[in-house]
Protein backbone atom coordinates (compact mmCIF):
# COMPACT_ATOMS: atom_id res chain seq x y z
CA UNK A 1 0.00 0.00 0.00
CA UNK A 2 1.58 3.42 -0.58
CA UNK A 3 -0.14 6.45 -0.06
CA UNK A 4 0.31 10.47 0.16
CA UNK A 5 -0.64 13.28 2.86
CA UNK A 6 -4.03 14.37 2.36
CA UNK A 7 -4.37 18.23 2.19
CA UNK A 8 -7.07 19.70 4.35
CA UNK A 9 -10.61 18.53 2.53
CA UNK A 10 -13.47 21.18 2.60
CA UNK A 11 -15.68 18.20 3.15
CA UNK A 12 -18.84 17.33 1.49
CA UNK A 13 -21.69 14.28 1.99
CA UNK A 14 -18.91 11.91 0.20
CA UNK A 15 -15.82 12.11 2.31
CA UNK A 16 -13.96 9.78 -0.18
CA UNK A 17 -13.90 8.28 -3.23
CA UNK A 18 -12.36 4.35 -3.54
CA UNK A 19 -11.94 3.10 -7.50
CA UNK A 20 -11.35 0.08 -8.89
CA UNK A 21 -9.25 -0.10 -12.00
CA UNK A 22 -9.36 -2.85 -14.34
CA UNK A 23 -12.54 -2.56 -16.37
CA UNK A 24 -13.26 0.81 -14.00
CA UNK A 25 -11.33 3.48 -15.14
CA UNK A 26 -9.26 1.78 -17.71
CA UNK A 27 -9.92 -0.40 -20.39
CA UNK A 28 -7.76 -3.51 -19.70
CA UNK A 29 -10.65 -6.24 -19.08
CA UNK A 30 -10.18 -7.83 -22.71
CA UNK A 31 -6.31 -7.64 -22.71
CA UNK A 32 -6.05 -9.34 -19.14
CA UNK A 33 -8.77 -11.92 -20.72
CA UNK A 34 -6.28 -12.24 -24.11
CA UNK A 35 -3.52 -12.56 -21.74
CA UNK A 36 -4.64 -15.48 -19.90
CA UNK A 37 -5.43 -17.19 -23.57
CA UNK A 38 -2.11 -16.89 -24.41
CA UNK A 39 -0.24 -17.94 -21.50
CA UNK A 40 -2.99 -20.77 -21.59
CA UNK A 41 -1.60 -21.91 -24.73
CA UNK A 42 1.60 -21.89 -24.02
CA UNK A 43 0.96 -25.27 -22.00
CA UNK A 44 -1.44 -26.38 -25.27
CA UNK A 45 -4.06 -25.46 -23.46
CA UNK A 46 -7.39 -23.72 -25.83
CA UNK A 47 -8.70 -21.68 -23.47
CA UNK A 48 -12.54 -20.53 -24.95
CA UNK A 49 -14.28 -17.04 -24.86
CA UNK A 50 -17.32 -19.12 -22.20
CA UNK A 51 -14.40 -18.87 -19.40
CA UNK A 52 -14.80 -15.29 -19.91
CA UNK A 53 -17.43 -14.59 -17.73
CA UNK A 54 -15.74 -16.61 -14.93
CA UNK A 55 -12.16 -15.27 -15.12
CA UNK A 56 -13.60 -11.24 -15.47
CA UNK A 57 -13.11 -8.90 -12.37
CA UNK A 58 -11.42 -12.35 -10.53
CA UNK A 59 -8.58 -12.01 -7.90
CA UNK A 60 -5.67 -13.29 -9.58
CA UNK A 61 -5.70 -16.60 -7.05
CA UNK A 62 -8.91 -17.88 -7.73
CA UNK A 63 -8.72 -17.13 -11.56
CA UNK A 64 -5.51 -19.27 -11.58
CA UNK A 65 -7.01 -21.96 -9.62
CA UNK A 66 -10.11 -21.95 -11.65
CA UNK A 67 -7.51 -22.40 -14.84
CA UNK A 68 -5.87 -25.05 -13.39
CA UNK A 69 -9.32 -26.81 -12.66
CA UNK A 70 -10.74 -26.38 -15.70
CA UNK A 71 -7.08 -27.15 -17.97
CA UNK A 72 -5.58 -29.84 -16.00
CA UNK A 73 -2.43 -28.85 -16.68
CA UNK A 74 0.61 -29.43 -15.08
CA UNK A 75 2.28 -26.19 -13.55
CA UNK A 76 2.61 -24.94 -10.35
CA UNK A 77 0.34 -22.28 -9.28
CA UNK A 78 2.77 -19.40 -8.62
CA UNK A 79 4.32 -20.26 -11.94
CA UNK A 80 1.32 -19.95 -13.70
CA UNK A 81 0.55 -16.52 -11.98
CA UNK A 82 4.38 -15.42 -12.89
CA UNK A 83 3.75 -15.78 -15.77
CA UNK A 84 0.45 -14.34 -16.63
CA UNK A 85 1.51 -10.96 -14.69
CA UNK A 86 4.88 -10.78 -16.00
CA UNK A 87 2.77 -11.10 -19.79
CA UNK A 88 0.22 -8.15 -18.37
CA UNK A 89 3.08 -5.64 -17.21
CA UNK A 90 4.83 -5.85 -20.77
CA UNK A 91 1.48 -5.19 -22.52
CA UNK A 92 0.70 -2.41 -20.01
CA UNK A 93 3.78 -0.44 -20.39
CA UNK A 94 2.95 0.15 -23.77
CA UNK A 95 0.10 2.69 -22.65
CA UNK A 96 -3.75 1.43 -21.52
CA UNK A 97 -7.25 3.33 -22.82
CA UNK A 98 -8.72 4.97 -19.93
CA UNK A 99 -12.93 4.21 -19.59
CA UNK A 100 -15.13 6.81 -20.70
CA UNK A 101 -15.13 9.77 -18.13
CA UNK A 102 -12.69 8.39 -16.12
CA UNK A 103 -9.79 11.55 -17.24
CA UNK A 104 -12.72 14.14 -16.79
CA UNK A 105 -14.01 12.55 -13.41
CA UNK A 106 -10.37 11.79 -11.56
CA UNK A 107 -9.85 15.92 -12.47
CA UNK A 108 -12.83 17.00 -11.23
CA UNK A 109 -12.40 15.31 -7.69
CA UNK A 110 -9.06 16.13 -7.63
CA UNK A 111 -9.85 20.17 -8.27
CA UNK A 112 -12.24 19.54 -5.32
CA UNK A 113 -10.03 17.97 -3.09
CA UNK A 114 -12.05 15.03 -2.43
CA UNK A 115 -9.15 12.21 -1.11
CA UNK A 116 -9.06 9.33 -4.04
CA UNK A 117 -8.08 5.77 -3.40
CA UNK A 118 -6.70 3.28 -6.14
CA UNK A 119 -8.48 -0.46 -4.91
CA UNK A 120 -7.91 -3.05 -7.20
CA UNK A 121 -7.43 -6.44 -6.98
CA UNK A 122 -4.58 -6.37 -9.33
CA UNK A 123 -0.80 -7.20 -8.11
CA UNK A 124 1.83 -4.10 -7.33
CA UNK A 125 3.87 -4.71 -10.41
CA UNK A 126 0.47 -4.14 -12.46
CA UNK A 127 -0.43 -1.36 -10.97
CA UNK A 128 2.70 0.42 -11.46
CA UNK A 129 2.78 -0.50 -15.06
CA UNK A 130 -0.68 1.30 -15.36
CA UNK A 131 -0.45 4.06 -13.11
CA UNK A 132 1.20 6.63 -16.07
CA UNK A 133 -1.48 5.63 -17.82
CA UNK A 134 -3.95 6.66 -15.39
CA UNK A 135 -2.01 9.84 -13.58
CA UNK A 136 -0.35 8.63 -10.07
CA UNK A 137 -0.84 12.14 -8.62
CA UNK A 138 -4.48 11.34 -9.13
CA UNK A 139 -4.24 8.91 -5.79
CA UNK A 140 -3.97 9.87 -2.06
CA UNK A 141 -3.63 6.15 -1.80
CA UNK A 142 -3.75 2.13 -3.79
CA UNK A 143 -3.47 -0.80 -2.63
CA UNK A 144 -2.95 -3.55 -4.59
CA UNK A 145 -4.45 -7.68 -4.56
CA UNK A 146 -1.02 -8.63 -2.89
CA UNK A 147 -0.85 -6.15 -0.40
CA UNK A 148 -3.97 -7.70 1.84
CA UNK A 149 -4.66 -11.03 3.26
CA UNK A 150 -8.05 -10.82 1.93
CA UNK A 151 -8.94 -10.14 -1.84
CA UNK A 152 -12.38 -9.15 -3.33
CA UNK A 153 -14.93 -10.09 -3.05
CA UNK A 154 -13.83 -9.71 0.70
CA UNK A 155 -14.67 -5.97 2.69
CA UNK A 156 -10.87 -6.16 3.51
CA UNK A 157 -9.49 -3.83 0.25
CA UNK A 158 -11.93 -1.25 0.63
CA UNK A 159 -11.67 -1.10 4.95
CA UNK A 160 -7.84 -0.68 4.45
CA UNK A 161 -8.35 1.74 2.04
CA UNK A 162 -11.14 3.78 4.23
CA UNK A 163 -8.67 3.38 7.27
CA UNK A 164 -5.56 4.73 4.85
CA UNK A 165 -7.41 7.62 4.57
CA UNK A 166 -8.90 8.18 7.62
CA UNK A 167 -12.63 8.26 6.97
CA UNK A 168 -15.73 6.33 7.65
CA UNK A 169 -16.30 3.79 5.06
CA UNK A 170 -20.13 4.64 5.28
CA UNK A 171 -19.56 8.04 3.70
CA UNK A 172 -17.04 6.38 1.04
CA UNK A 173 -18.14 6.13 -2.87
CA UNK A 174 -16.65 2.69 -4.37
CA UNK A 175 -16.23 2.67 -8.25
CA UNK A 176 -16.45 -0.57 -9.43
CA UNK A 177 -17.25 -2.78 -12.84
CA UNK A 178 -17.60 -6.04 -11.20
CA UNK A 179 -19.89 -8.06 -9.32
CA UNK A 180 -16.93 -9.46 -7.16
CA UNK A 181 -16.26 -5.71 -6.59
CA UNK A 182 -19.77 -4.48 -5.98
CA UNK A 183 -20.08 -7.36 -3.55
CA UNK A 184 -16.96 -6.04 -1.65
CA UNK A 185 -17.85 -2.33 -1.66
CA UNK A 186 -20.82 -3.34 -0.04
CA UNK A 187 -19.67 -5.75 2.57
CA UNK A 188 -17.04 -2.95 3.42
CA UNK A 189 -20.43 -0.80 4.52
CA UNK A 190 -19.38 1.80 1.42
CA UNK A 191 -21.96 3.34 -0.96
CA UNK A 192 -21.39 1.44 -4.34
CA UNK A 193 -21.70 3.06 -8.54
CA UNK A 194 -21.28 -0.09 -10.51
CA UNK A 195 -20.27 0.87 -13.98
CA UNK A 196 -20.57 -2.72 -15.77
CA UNK A 197 -18.40 -3.33 -18.27
CA UNK A 198 -18.11 -7.05 -19.43
CA UNK A 199 -20.14 -8.37 -16.65
CA UNK A 200 -23.88 -7.93 -15.94
CA UNK A 201 -24.20 -6.50 -12.56
CA UNK A 202 -28.33 -6.93 -11.25
CA UNK A 203 -29.41 -3.90 -9.42
CA UNK A 204 -29.56 -3.80 -5.47
CA UNK A 205 -30.78 -1.69 -2.72
CA UNK A 206 -27.18 -0.59 -1.66
CA UNK A 207 -25.65 0.25 -4.97
CA UNK A 208 -26.48 2.93 -8.27
CA UNK A 209 -25.74 1.22 -11.76
CA UNK A 210 -24.81 3.95 -14.35
CA UNK A 211 -23.93 2.91 -17.96
CA UNK A 212 -21.15 4.80 -17.99
CA UNK A 213 -18.81 7.03 -15.61
CA UNK A 214 -19.52 10.13 -18.60
CA UNK A 215 -22.80 11.09 -16.45
CA UNK A 216 -20.91 10.65 -13.08
CA UNK A 217 -19.50 13.89 -11.40
CA UNK A 218 -19.26 14.94 -7.72
CA UNK A 219 -22.64 16.51 -6.73
CA UNK A 220 -24.26 12.88 -7.72
CA UNK A 221 -21.86 10.91 -5.27
CA UNK A 222 -22.87 14.29 -2.76
CA UNK A 223 -26.44 13.14 -3.90
CA UNK A 224 -25.95 9.70 -3.51
CA UNK A 225 -24.19 9.97 -0.02
CA UNK A 226 -27.13 12.32 1.29
CA UNK A 227 -29.71 9.16 0.03
CA UNK A 228 -27.51 6.59 1.84
CA UNK A 229 -28.13 8.63 4.97
CA UNK A 230 -31.36 8.82 4.41
CA UNK A 231 -32.24 12.34 2.76
CA UNK A 232 -32.45 13.00 -0.62
CA UNK A 233 -34.15 10.69 -4.11
CA UNK A 234 -31.83 8.97 -6.07
CA UNK A 235 -30.22 10.83 -9.40
CA UNK A 236 -32.30 10.81 -12.56
CA UNK A 237 -31.24 8.30 -15.09
CA UNK A 238 -29.63 5.51 -12.96
CA UNK A 239 -30.75 2.55 -11.43
CA UNK A 240 -30.84 1.36 -7.64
Amino acid sequence: MTALDIDAYPGGDVHAVLCDMDGTLVDTERSWFATEVSVMADFGYDLGAEHAVRLLGSPMEPAVAYLLDVSGIDVAPGELERRINARMVDILRLGVDLRPGAKRLLGELGAAGVPLALVTASYRAIVDAVLPSLGAHHFHLTVSGDEVVNSKPHPEPYLTAAAGLGVDPARCVVLEDSPTGVASGEAAGCIVVAVPSMNHITPGPRRTIVPSLEGVDLPMLDLLARRHAGGAEAPAGVTG
